[in-house]
């Protein structure tokens, strides 16, 4: 039980893929679960009852290969007021994000070799060390997938991004150019700037 319990992560949750990498019984590891009051909080994740849920970290421990943007991303540089109802998240295409679907969350599908363009990692807004797409890169994804955005929101997350003085737009055309929309991006950019 001693062992289970140092498995256990600062934010109170265990995964089922912890105890199996750590040669763990799974037995025991249900009947720890169930003195401790965990509770499951997504297939594979438990939460002790004093955790606090962070849902992009949910998100990231569900599918690690992923990487959390759009919307969450905006919300998380302050480009949009409106916090997301679900994590979005990012992964290579080819990859069955059906699980990831039906859980609610939103999901965006790219080449394999442009997965990690642009991925840093983050401290969320709960303290959890995050990958989440870079600013510039959130900006790409915004106008690449425009049609999947309000109106209201493509709009307010492009002027803040042009007031931002932290911008690189050096890196954001770079970006653009390999992700395709260097055309786009550059017509919005000359109307902000």
């Amino acid at each position: 039980m001693n062992k289970i319990e140092n498995l256990v992560d600062e934010s109170g949750m265990i995964t089922t893929k912890k105890i199996t990498i750590n040669n763990q019984s799974k037995a025991d590891f249900y009947n720890y679960l169930k003195k401790n009051k965990f509770e499951q909080i997504s297939r594979g994740i438990y939460a002790s009852q004093e955790a606090w849920v962070d849902p992009l970290l949910v998100a990231h421990m569900r599918c690690p290969k992923a990487v959390i943007s759009h919307d969450a991303a905006l919300h998380y540089y302050g480009l949009v007021d409106r916090e997301p109802s679900a994590p979005t998240l990012t992964i290579y295409s080819g990859y069955n994000a059906s699980r990831l679907k039906s859980a609610g969350y939103k999901v965006f599908f790219v080449k394999k070799e442009y997965l990690d363009t642009g991925k840093v990692e983050v401290i969320d807004l709960d303290g959890n060390a995050i990958p989440m797409y870079d600013l510039e890169r959130t900006m790409c994804d915004l106008v690449r997938n425009r049609n999947s955005f309000e109106i209201q929101d493509f709009n307010t997350a492009l002027k803040a991004y042009a007031r931002k003085k932290e911008k690189n737009l050096t890196r954001l055309f770079e970006y653009a150019k390999l992700l395709r929309v260097e055309k786009l991006m550059r017509s919005y950019m000359e109307v902000l700037l």
